[in-house]
């Protein structure tokens, strides 16, 4: 008997640390119903309308998928929500902000400027050119979460690494206007 009970006991154990095997959690989740989209629009912030400065973009996704917003600047693609410090210039308030926010559903982007002044009024010219008239963004619907538990794989800050993580091909980007 105890020579038998050993044995036992190893076949016991053994039984446990095959059963114990991780290695279904190193298979990369796969999302089959959300595919990486790319859209982009340009429009122009004005106070006028129901939603002053306010952008709005139809979309379609599911509860369970994330927008990115990135406007563009000269050649590259700046993560929003995005704060400006606009210099102080003469005749206009010191230390002015300016915001570019985003809000998102399952049908629609509204891309916003908010302000701790007033944006019709208490902007140079070159500075409503620049940050309110034919502003460009691009709009990147994709899956929520790599795995479950997980962080994302991926810095959303960084335009490039989601186009080169999902995999998606800027010569395919649908180009629109805002609402």
């Amino acid at each position: 008997m105890k020579k038998f009970f050993p044995l036992l006991m190893l076949a016991f154990v053994s039984l446990f640390i095959f059963s114990c095997d991780n290695n279904d959690n190193d298979v990369p989740y796969q999302d089959n119903d959300t595919y990486p989209i790319m859209r982009d629009a340009t429009g122009t912030f004005s106070s006028g309308g129901n939603n002053p400065f306010t952008l709005i973009m139809d979309i379609n996704i599911q509860n369970s998928d994330v927008v990115l917003v990135y406007r563009k600047v000269g050649n590259y693609w700046q993560s929003v929500p995005k704060t400006y410090y606009l210099d102080d210039v003469q005749n206009l308030p010191a230390g002015r902000e300016l915001d570019y926010n985003f809000q998102f559903s399952t049908s629609e982007v509204r891309i916003s400027t908010a302000a701790n002044f007033n944006q019709s009024t208490q902007m140079t010219s070159g500075e409503t050119n620049q940050y309110l008239v034919n502003q460009t963004f691009r709009v990147v619907l994709v899956p929520a979460s790599p795995a479950k538990g997980t962080a994302p794989a991926v810095d959303y800050n960084d335009y490039n690494a989601v186009v080169k993580y999902y995999n998606l091909d800027e010569s395919k980007v649908m180009t629109t206007k805002f609402n």
